[in-house]
């Protein structure tokens, strides 16, 4: 049986990427490629992992 794989995605090598923490009503968690238009996404800062939970 074939292990189930994701195949690999194209990144571009100039990309910059950073995260950022937005207090408001509630906190918000940021990560953005900046060096493309609209390319972030957004999450509760309460649902995001922490570093100890990504290693």
């Amino acid at each position: 049986m074939e292990p189930d794989t994701v195949a690999k995605a194209e990144v571009a090598a100039d990309a910059e990427v950073m995260g950022s923490v937005e207090h408001g009503q509630t906190d918000t968690y940021i990560i953005a490629d900046v060096t493309t238009d609209d390319a972030y996404l957004t999450l509760d800062l309460e649902d995001a992992a922490s570093l100890p939970a990504w290693r």
